[in-house]
């Protein structure tokens, strides 16, 4: 009954340890993997990458504007260190000029969550971990609370980094101490630390340095472009600092009112299309507003709705063509060329003429008289 045949047994990533029966295969999100690329990247490090190296490795994974903060707590108070987006190469790499051979990240419980175009990492569990060969082999872990911003687009990287240190810890190999045990100084030797809340001093030196280069970037910038003197380049970034903070703000363009389009009348006088077009237009007859004549123009006035004006954009244009060559009084007294015209017909109302002055005067004494 023991030799039934069960099949292949399934096989797992030899990164994730074989899950238990009724749980599925534990996966990496996306901001994690981002993590998990990110010590990857930072474990292929060698003694011969530059400053390209660390270049291209901070456009990977940072954006153009990113900003990094290191929050800590040494012997003289809480320290806040703050860089920005040219900073950061430097500082990744003063932990390795400062003795470390590796550095990776460890996050436990992290929670993510989206924040308009943001993907937001937070670990209240993060453990920074560098390798230190130098006096002696040293593991250092610096656990603390990381907060990161992730850009939601396919690059996916880092708007803004923060870690808060909150303690450190140094291991030691057992062996190394069983050896020295007879050796009182160099047992002291190993006993202090050789960082400080988890930093070392050349990673810690640098910090303070990018505390004061920071406001000087324009300053640095402005002396590589233009070649001035540093005297000069302040002298010219206080004064347009000063020019910003006097000069009054900017007011918002405001929309000049609209226009109405007033008509010209063949007279050279004007009808404008405001509200009060419409009751001149009531009250004055259109024989009293124009003078009519063979030659003049005839203008339409404006068109009304219900009591109501149309406004501008629903005004009718109107169009007259003038043939210049066309005499008005020419033809109103030729009445050979009226007679001659093939619209007279025989049966035509138009072909009667009117009685004479001589039969009018004849019927008018008839009619009186049979009154």
């Amino acid at each position: 009954m023991l030799d039934r045949d069960l099949g292949l047994t399934p096989s797992y990533p030899p990164t994730y340890p074989e899950p238990a029966i009724g749980r599925h295969t534990p996966y990496m999100s996306q901001p994690e993997y981002r993590i998990y690329e990110l010590n990857k990247r930072l474990q292929s490090w060698t003694e011969e990458c530059d400053n390209l190296w660390w270049d291209a490795f901070t456009t990977e994974f940072f954006e153009d504007d990113a900003v990094l903060t290191v929050a800590c707590c040494l012997e003289d108070g809480p320290k806040r260190y703050t860089i920005g987006r040219t900073l950061i190469p430097r500082y990744f790499r003063s932990i390795f000029d400062g003795g470390a051979t590796d550095l990776y990240f460890n996050l436990k419980h992290s929670k993510e969550s989206f924040h308009g175009n943001l993907v937001i990492l937070d670990c209240d569990l993060c453990s920074m971990v560098t390798l230190h060969n130098k006096p002696i082999f040293t593991k250092v872990c610096t656990e603390g609370r990381l907060y990161l911003e992730f850009t939601f687009d396919d690059l996916m990287r880092i708007k803004n980094w923060h870690f808060n240190i909150r303690q450190n810890r140094e291991l030691l190999s057992r062996s190394i101490l069983a050896t020295h045990a007879q050796d009182p100084p160099m047992l002291e030797q190993l006993s202090n630390s050789i960082t400080r809340s988890g930093l070392t001093n050349f990673t810690l030196n640098y910090l303070r340095l990018c505390v004061i280069l920071e406001p000087m970037q324009e300053l640095m910038s402005r002396h590589k472009t233009y070649n001035m003197s540093p005297r000069d380049c302040l002298k010219t970034c206080l004064f347009q600092k000063w020019q910003r903070m006097v000069a009054p703000p900017a007011e918002p363009a405001r929309q000049a009112p609209s226009k109405r389009r007033k008509r010209k009348m063949s007279g050279g006088s004007t009808i404008s299309s405001g509200p009060n077009s419409n009751t001149n237009s009531k009250k004055k007859s259109p024989a009293s507003s124009f003078a009519l004549s063979s030659q003049d123009v005839m203008v339409v006035g404006e068109p009304t709705l219900m009591g109501g004006e149309f406004g501008d954009e629903d005004e009718r244009l109107i169009t007259r063509l003038e043939n210049t060559q066309y005499d008005a009084t020419n033809g109103i007294d030729d009445e050979d060329s009226f007679n001659n015209s093939p619209a007279l017909g025989a049966n035509s109302p138009w072909n009667s003429k009117p009685p004479s002055s001589q039969e009018s005067k004849s019927e008018n004494p008839t009619s009186q008289a049979s009154q």
